[in-house]
């Protein structure tokens, strides 16, 4: 099989577990402080390459101690690092809080990552030209995913937007994605759209389609995911989990997503078996969550 190429964000995670997320100008208390590697590109091609992929990431990072620990991480997954640019400055850093019920908070300090330039992707045509497909995401600069974007549409690979975190310069992008990927939240801010019953999600699934996406998706957490698919809202739900830790799910989601249609798996299908992974990867703490192909598997036979 062609190679995954995922274009986006490599950081450096700092959680720390608390009872309930904290509210605006609230101080909390909460538990120890555990660093970890992160950042969607990063986990997006951690969670390909554990779900049996071939794997390129194209990012960059920084020019300190991260960045060697972050370049151990992805080589120790499978993932191929050729175009892991090392740049002057910090590697990518993001503050997570985690409460006891799974739901997070996160905030990014992109460093490195707002270095990536169009020009890395150029450096990375050949690899983008062979590909089964191309993953990008929001944290790194909009001119660098429209590239990767324009490269991926040169040579008819199919490209997955997810559009996270979320920024309306995605909306300008939508006619060079095959596929795009919010979240709830993602999908009312780039349309305006809110809520989750079929009228609302046909209708800001239908606004994605009408910016020029090719298909259009939105992860509804626990309600699981929605499609529009030739104008029909498929729904598939999420299966019932004990969670511990929802960092990361959504990576989990996109990458066991794609790991599917590539394999020739029509889009409702492909949405199952990542609710299956999503589910796995939510009662892991961490990141670092994503099951593999046999562990889906094996969840799909009990369900």
């Amino acid at each position: 099989m062609k190679p995954i190429v995922v274009v986006g964000s490599v950081n450096i995670d700092f959680s720390i577990r608390v009872a309930a997320l904290p509210r605006p100008h609230e101080t909390i208390l909460g538990g120890d402080l555990t660093t970890a590697m992160g950042g969607k590109g990063l986990n997006q091609a951690a969670a390909c390459a554990r779900l049996g992929l071939e794997t390129h990431l194209v990012a960059a990072v920084g020019a300190d101690a991260f960045a060697d620990q972050a370049l151990e991480h992805l080589k120790a997954r499978g993932v191929v690092t050729h175009h892991v640019h090392r740049l002057h400055g910090a590697t990518g850093a993001a503050s997570i809080c985690v409460a006891d019920d799974g739901a997070n908070m996160i905030v990014v300090a992109p460093g490195a990552n707002g270095h990536l330039r169009p020009r890395h992707i150029e450096q990375a045509e050949a690899l983008i030209r062979d590909a089964a497909a191309v993953i990008v995401q929001m944290e790194t600069p909009p001119e660098t995913v429209k590239a990767a974007l324009e490269t991926a549409r040169r040579h008819a690979v199919l490209s997955v937007l997810n559009p996270a975190p979320v920024d309306a310069r995605a909306l300008v992008l939508a006619p060079l994605a095959d596929l795009m990927t919010p979240n709830e939240i993602e999908l009312e801010r780039l349309t305006g759209v809110a809520g989750q019953d079929d009228a609302a999600l046909r209708e800001g699934l239908g606004r994605l389609i009408a910016a020029g996406a090719g298909r259009a998706l939105a992860t509804l957490g626990r309600n699981g995911a929605a499609a529009l698919i030739d104008g029909e809202l498929i729904r598939v739900p999420a299966f019932a989990v004990a969670a511990v830790d929802a960092v990361g799910a959504g990576d989990v989601y996109n990458a066991a997503l794609v790991s599917r249609l590539v394999s020739g798996d029509p889009l409702p299908a492909a949405m199952r078996f990542a609710a299956a992974a999503a589910a796995i990867s939510v009662t892991r703490p961490g990141a670092d969550c994503a099951p593999s192909p046999a562990e889906v598997a094996a969840f799909l036979a009990k369900v």
